[in-house]
């Protein structure tokens, strides 16, 4: 095995270092180790500069196909992100410890979070919400294991409009527990099916979860089914993707008990899965449930505003194992990147980009619809995202557009049998009426 002197150590400080620990050469060091075992070379190149090695990289991530025009979702979507989110995040004094237990040497992050909380609340029109969670999977699991606290049942309905990704999560997660599922297949025009889920409503379910806008797109007022789960005792959890709540009727209207989602839409880059945010809220009563940590405004003794934990008789360092609260972490970066793009945004922005969503995916759909032999897959009002019909597998048209700088869609054949020509599109308020006739151009081209 042969090495080579690393260019940050002289000589002297390597025969140094061997002696201390006992050795007459590098190679003994890997004494230990069988000799067919051993590597013949490190292989390891020299040492370059700070320049030599940006240029290195940046050649690299050339090879990743980062320049294709976006039309994904799935869950995960590609909105503009103001620079101001990441100047103000990366600043010091905002990388914090993971959770701030001693809140008079926390309060700015404590602030934060309950900021963050507030805006959640209002968002999904729920009366409170928790500091945030891992991601949507999660946090629709962590619904789902609230709900059967609070109803003490084990058995379960899930809507086959809730994300393939989530469901998957939600069996593996619960894979040794004893919780019985009961999947329901979306109607025939794309949304919950009502007489479905009043059949099998009845006094062992404890949980419905549902998902609006659904997988597919499509826009659903939930709330005569929330209100058929309410009227058997069972617990609603509704899955909401935020940007869409600046124009749609919120789930809190709906009367939903427990709200989550992935709030990577919200100021979070697409990053190959993560770090992302779960959100979740809920109402007032049902509260003590809830997992994850809960910050709360109070006074001093002197009487100024301040922030602590709340609910902490909840916690896993007094409760230990029957805590509410022991999936209490995520980077309190990603939360603070979430209030600060709301707040950038405010009231009237966030509504104008949830338009812009709506208004994109309206000229699409008209676009992409005309092309021959295309049609869609549910002719129901959508956000920002729906499914079309092709003549081929979706899949072969997706690697087709990849050739043309387009990134197409999520083949739904991926996850639901028998759709492998379906192909679901995403638009953002980052695509342009221009990008998406390259895009219909281009479909029709490879079909």
């Amino acid at each position: 095995m042969s090495h080579t002197p690393f260019a940050c150590t002289s000589p002297s400080d390597e025969k140094e270092m061997l002696e201390c620990v006992g050795a007459n050469s590098f190679d003994d060091l890997f004494n230990q180790i069988p000799a067919d075992f051993q590597v013949e070379s490190f292989n390891v190149p020299s040492g370059l500069s700070e320049m030599e090695m940006m240029q290195h990289i940046r050649k690299l991530a050339r090879k990743n196909s980062c320049d294709l025009t976006n039309f994904c979702g799935a869950g995960f979507y590609d909105h503009f992100i103001p620079a101001a989110v990441d100047s103000l995040t990366s600043r010091g004094e905002f990388f914090t410890a993971y959770t701030p237990y001693q809140p008079e040497a926390a309060q700015g992050t404590l602030q934060s979070a309950y900021e963050y909380q507030t805006a959640i609340a209002r968002l999904t029109g729920m009366d409170v919400a928790n500091a945030s969670l891992y991601d949507g999977g999660t946090a629709l699991f962590e619904g789902l294991m609230m709900a059967l606290r609070i109803t003490r049942r084990n058995r379960i309905l899930v809507d086959e409009g809730v994300s393939p990704i989530y469901r998957t999560m939600l069996r593996s997660y619960t894979k040794n527990l004893n919780i019985e599922y009961q999947e329901i297949p979306i109607s025939g025009n794309g949304i919950a099916d009502r007489e479905a889920f009043s059949a099998a409503l009845n006094n062992e379910v404890g949980a419905v979860l549902i998902q609006n806008p659904n997988f597919f797109g499509c826009i659903d007022d939930l709330t005569d089914l929330i209100e058929q789960t309410r009227a058997a005792k069972a617990i609603s959890v509704l899955s909401a993707y935020p940007v869409s709540l600046g124009l749609i009727k919120t789930p809190g209207e709906m009367g939903a008990d427990i709200v989550t989602g992935e709030g990577q839409s919200l100021g979070l880059p697409l990053s190959f899965g993560g770090p992302y945010l779960g959100f979740m809220a809920t109402r007032k009563k049902l509260v003590r449930n809830m997992p994850g940590r809960i910050v709360g405004a109070t006074t001093d003794a002197k009487g100024r505003r301040g922030y602590v934990l709340t609910l902490q008789a909840r916690e896993q360092h007094i409760r230990r194992e029957k805590a509410a609260s022991n999936i209490c972490t995520n980077s309190q970066l990603c939360a603070l990147r979430v209030i600060v793009y709301l707040s950038l945004l405010g009231k009237h922005g966030f509504a104008d980009v949830a338009r812009q969503c709506m208004d994109r995916a309206g000229y699409a759909w008209t676009r992409l619809k005309a092309i021959p032999s295309v049609e869609p897959l549910f002719d129901r009002p959508f956000f920002n995202e729906f499914a079309l019909k092709l003549p081929k597998d979706a899949s072969e048209v997706v690697s087709d557009l990849i050739e043309e700088g387009i990134a197409a869609g999520f083949p739904a054949g991926r996850y639901y049998e028998g759709m492998e020509n379906i192909l679901l599109f995403a638009f953002t308020e980052k695509r342009t009426k221009k990008e998406i006739d390259i895009l219909a151009a281009k479909l029709e081209a490879v079909l």
